[in-house]
């Protein structure tokens, strides 16, 4: 491990079962690593190898083979050094429901060395108001955000999120963000699933997109969009004098008559120039393009392209 990471996996496999027919790999040969100060968020479908990966990075489950380190230790091996160093949010945190919010979170600041005074973490997660209401009186957003304040509360080097903010109403997972945000300005290193794409474009440093328990895409946000064409499109309320041109850059038009006009959707892996282009060609012709936009493909847009592509390639040994 190098002196920028603070969390390296090499050729990370780990299979459910017996050898043979009647098992499932579930993480075929997974490679990345996960710098100090950094969001690295591991993406994929249902199945795609997300949480059984994360569970060995955590020092929950041993690897059926490769090499894990985090702090430089095997987090299995050497739990008692990593895990005070370690903060960890599961899908689901289990935490005893008829204890009240501040039981609970006295509860587990008892079992670490130096953790935060707990009204301390409870106003990190907006909860201190609910101090004295039970666990199950908690709507399933409280109860996440309290499974948040319970991996913060260690003030941990680096912190697990597993699906961090689903259930979440969009003001709870917006004051989340900026948590995390607050967290990785202090130097906290976060490494994060979720289903939310929106989350990883606006969170992430770099990420990596499981597919069937391998990496089939990695990098930083921006890279991996640009794997897909950009789109610009508009109505063309009334026909022109002569067709959209070819344009630079431009891969492709789709048309779409309605009863507005012509919707046009142009892709094209150079957005300025095509843009530029067709914009000089509507304004020699005086042409109004209606409800013109343009933008850069999204990460939802790489990511469903790139599991669409690994469908069409699948294992058959994952496929039965």
């Amino acid at each position: 491990m190098d002196e920028t990471s603070i969390i390296s996996v090499e050729d990370l496999r780990r299979r459910y079962g017996k050898v043979g027919a009647g098992g499932f790999d579930a993480v075929r040969g997974v490679s990345f690593s996960v710098r100090r100060g950094e969001l690295f968020a591991v993406l994929g479908t249902n199945g795609a190898g997300k949480t059984s990966t994360l569970e060995v990075l955590e020092g929950l489950a041993l690897p059926t083979s490769g090499a894990v380190r985090v702090l430089g230790h095997d987090p299995y091996h050497s739990r008692r050094l990593v895990r005070p160093r370690v903060g960890i949010m599961l899908q689901d945190g289990g935490l005893p429901p008829d204890l009240t919010v501040n039981e609970t979170a006295r509860m587990w600041a008892g079992t670490l060395t130096s953790a935060r005074p707990v009204e301390e973490a409870l106003d990190l997660v907006d909860l201190r108001h609910r101090a004295k209401v039970t666990v199950n009186q908690l709507s399933g957003g409280e109860r996440r955000r309290l499974d948040l304040a319970m991996a913060l509360i260690g003030r941990p080097e680096i912190l697990f999120l597993d699906e961090p903010t689903a259930g979440l109403d969009p003001e709870s997972r917006q004051r989340t963000w900026r948590l995390v945000r607050d967290l990785l300005g202090s130097g906290t290193t976060v490494v994060l699933t979720t289903h939310y794409l929106q989350e990883a474009e606006e969170l992430a440093d770099r990420l990596a997109i499981l597919h069937q328990g391998r990496i089939v895409r990695a990098g930083t946000p921006a890279e991996v969009t640009a794997s897909q064409p950009a789109q610009v499109s508009f109505t063309l309320t009334a026909d022109p004098p002569d067709p959209v041109p070819d344009l630079p850059g431009a891969l492709g038009v789709d048309r779409a008559f309605g009863p507005g006009g012509s919707k046009m959707i142009v892709r094209t892996r150079d957005l300025q120039r095509t843009l530029g282009a067709l914009l000089a060609w509507a304004g020699s012709r005086g042409l109004v393009l209606a409800d013109l936009n343009a933008r850069s493909a999204s990460l939802e847009e790489a990511f469903l392209a790139v599991a669409d592509a690994a469908g069409d390639r699948a294992d058959p040994e994952v496929a039965a």
